[in-house]
């Protein structure tokens, strides 16, 4: 009997669009003999369709258009069964209705990767592949993310923190990162990916427009230093806390200071979009093998003190002028889900697809001998104590 599974992917993000390319990229290498597959897209207002042609790429031209062709869904849990019900409701007519047992969320960025999602898909009480709660939220706070791993003895670059509170004082904010930071500064909004909202400031007038820029996509805001003569490798690891395994290495190409949104995902568009698979890189990394093996292993490492399940794709900096290496960021949910990494190590797309579909039924049946619940008579007391409830004990 086929796994019916529901992949999920759009949602109310800077990363829409990456998303739907990422998941149909995902939905066509799915092994369809193993798999009932559903593709369901949520719409930047959060509401989901289901449909013929919500699974083709090229329906995305005219969204409007799919959606009047297409299904509006809602996720519910009746009798243990987690269903897609057509929505709205008709007077005098049942709902179509499709169970699905696993999620499999495809999405990229805040309200959707980072925990947000994970949250409702917990509360529906359906399997879903990646990432827990915890670890998505984690892994898109940046500072929090910093905070973790330098507990760990993983390097990171030294930041500031700040939120809109503080821009009431914006000279005191500039004079601040001028004092601890220095030039150049990076200027990131602090729960966003893809490089959205990243500034590279060189001067006090490029810093203010920065920190402007950031906070446009987010209410708080991180500052480093920029390194001036940068490498940037990144690696992806697969599976949970008992065991994971790292990819190739891989060294993305940009043409400015940074790897910006456009190097990531517009680089292609003449002959369409691949997004993270269309981006110019090396693969795999022209780097020594002692620091392929010493990234790839802070990799694993990093996943395993951030609690990952599933892939996701660790980036790291390399200082050219000191040779230090440092941890950048995690991407719980990567581009591609970084099944470009995979392929050279001896892991062709649909293993990879198969191996997280793996790992969430084991996440699913560890989780069924936890105890999250117990019968007790305490609503049954009569009296229990006026309004002073548990206090009065």
């Amino acid at each position: 009997m086929k796994v019916k599974i529901a992949v999920l992917f759009g949602g109310k993000s800077v990363e829409h669009e990456v998303s739907v390319i990422s998941a149909i990229q995902a939905i066509y290498s799915m092994n369809t003999e193993k798999y009932d597959v559903i593709p369901v897209y949520l719409t930047k207002k959060n509401e989901m369709y289901i449909g013929e042609d919500i699974g083709n790429i090229d329906a995305y031209k005219d969204i409007d258009g799919l959606l009047k062709k297409s299904q509006r869904v809602i996720m519910v849990n009746e009798n243990g069964q987690v269903k897609l019900i057509s929505y709205p409701f008709k007077l005098l007519k049942k709902p179509k209705e499709t169970v699905v047992d696993m999620v499999f969320p495809i999405v990229h960025g805040t309200n959707v990767e980072d925990g947000a999602l994970q949250g409702y898909l917990k509360t529906l009480g359906v399997p879903f592949v990646g990432c827990d709660v915890t670890a998505s939220a984690v892994g898109m706070d940046k500072y929090i993310m910093k905070a973790i791993l330098k507990d760990n003895n993983i390097p990171v670059l030294d930041c500031l923190r700040f939120t809109t509170a503080d821009y009431k004082d914006i000279t005191a904010m500039l004079d601040t990162i001028e004092k601890e930071i220095g030039y150049p500064a990076i200027v990131k909004p602090i729960n966003l990916g893809s490089s959205v909202g990243i500034t590279l400031a060189g001067d006090r007038d490029e810093l203010t427009e920065a920190i402007d820029t950031a906070f446009l996509y987010s209410n708080r805001i991180l500052v480093e230093h920029g390194i001036s003569n940068l490498r940037e490798v990144n690696c992806a690891v697969l599976g949970d806390a008992t065991e994971a395994i790292s990819s190739e290495c891989e060294e993305p190409m940009r043409k400015d200071e940074i790897l910006s949104y456009e190097d990531k995902y517009l680089s292609s568009s003449k002959s369409g979009s691949k997004g993270m698979a269309g981006v110019q890189r090396k693969i795999p990394a022209d780097i020594s093998p002692e620091l392929r093996e010493e990234i790839r292993s802070m990799a694993v490492k990093v996943f395993k003190h951030l609690g990952c399940n599933g892939v996701a794709r660790i980036d790291f900096m390399i200082d050219e002028d000191t040779g230090k290496l440092y941890f950048n960021e995690i991407n719980t949910i990567p581009g591609s889900l970084a099944f470009y990494l995979w392929e050279p190590v001896g892991m062709p797309y649909t293993e990879l697809l198969d191996r997280l579909i793996d790992l969430t039924l084991k996440k699913a049946r560890e989780e069924e001998n936890i105890i999250y619940s117990f019968d007790t008579n305490i609503l049954n007391i009569q009296t229990i104590g006026g309004s002073k409830g548990a206090k009065n004990v």
